[in-house]
């Protein structure tokens, strides 16, 4: 990986904040794909005084790419650090700070961002999914109550559709559609009934689902992007963030491969907290029917059968299926 020092060496300066003159670095790939890649850079950085100070800073290398309904999101991380929507967090829940953001060229963009050194993805306990629960109630509540100026400025976020959009989208694909109706599908009964029952339901939960409040979610909230230090979160990776129903990003919590095995519990546990949190600025007493159940079904369960017809892996297939009996579960409580 080519690092330009001097970027470098400016992102340090804004860490610090004092004048570095120089530094060296090693690289680790943290993750990545094919449009964009994340790298840990370390080493020991040199200001003008003489002090030397070991360092840790990520690079964030995103280039261009297109979400199904959503074109802006491949840039939006950028245009959102670039924004005031920073001063809308607190330590409970943040993201990472953004030392320095540039385009490298028309079609792809770097963030020099803060290193967290947390518990993350499955290593997270039940207490910390009772407090992530917690704290996003209260972050939606404060933004919903307060209507800060800057949401209204914002230019690239993911409209409140998107989910809606997505989950008929699944629908109008044959391979997952045709398949649940199939004499050859091999998913359990109840889960196949299930899955077609919310078809034939869809127009009117939808119709419940919009009586929803409409806040700032983060549309990613799953284990992986959140990080539990110091009993705080700081929560990655903002490119589909955007307008969405109250819930979304809880359902992705509860189901976006989770610990299945702990999913009814923490959509037993997870479910009041989050409310309690949003209840303290704002009043939630006139939503009857959260849609929780349906939410999770809606966005994940066409998204399961995909996993399970696209892999040929037995395990994984086992736990597609096992997540589907877990959101079946859901339904009775």
């Amino acid at each position: 990986m080519n690092i330009k020092l001097d970027t470098l060496i400016y992102a340090l300066s804004q860490q610090f904040k004092k004048e570095i003159i120089t530094a060296d670095y090693q690289a680790i790939p943290l993750k990545g794909g094919t449009v964009g890649e994340v790298q840990l850079l370390s080493g020991t950085a040199e200001t003008a005084e003489g002090e030397r100070l070991s360092y840790r800073i990520v690079l964030k290398i995103q280039k261009k790419w297109e979400r199904y309904g959503d074109p802006g999101s491949w840039r939006r991380e950028y245009d959102l650090y670039s924004s005031d929507l920073g001063a809308t967090f607190s330590e409970a829940l943040r993201w990472p700070t953004c030392y320095h953001a540039e385009f490298h060229t028309e079609d792809e963009y770097h963030l020099w961002l803060e290193y967290i050194d947390g518990v993350t993805g499955l290593d997270l306990t039940g207490d910390m999914y009772d407090k992530a629960a917690l704290k996003l109630g209260r972050f939606q509540g404060r933004l919903y109550a307060e209507q800060p100026a800057v949401l209204q400025s914002l230019t690239n976020l993911s409209h409140a559709g998107l989910m809606k959009n997505t989950y008929l989208h699944y629908r109008s694909w044959p391979v997952v559609y045709d398949y649940i109706r199939s004499g050859d599908c091999e998913l359990p009964p109840n889960v196949r009934h299930m899955l077609i029952d919310i078809d034939e339901q869809a127009e009117e939960i939808f119709a419940r689902i919009d009586q929803l409040p409409l806040v700032l979610c983060h549309r990613d909230f799953w284990v992986n992007n959140l990080i539990y230090a110091n009993g705080n979160f700081a929560l990655i990776d903002w490119d589909t963030s955007g307008w969405g129903y109250l819930g979304e990003d809880l359902a992705s919590l509860i189901a976006d491969e989770p610990d299945i095995d702990c999913m009814v519990e923490h959509y037993q546990r997870c479910i009041p907290l989050y409310y309690k949190g949003f209840s303290e600025y704002a009043d939630v007493s006139r939503i009857a029917d959260p849609c929780m159940y349906e939410i999770i079904l809606l966005l994940f369960g066409y998204r399961l059968v995909e996993g399970y017809l696209h892999t040929e892996s037995e395990d994984e297939k086992r736990k597609h299926v096992r997540t589907l009996q877990k959101i079946y579960e859901m339904k009775t409580l």
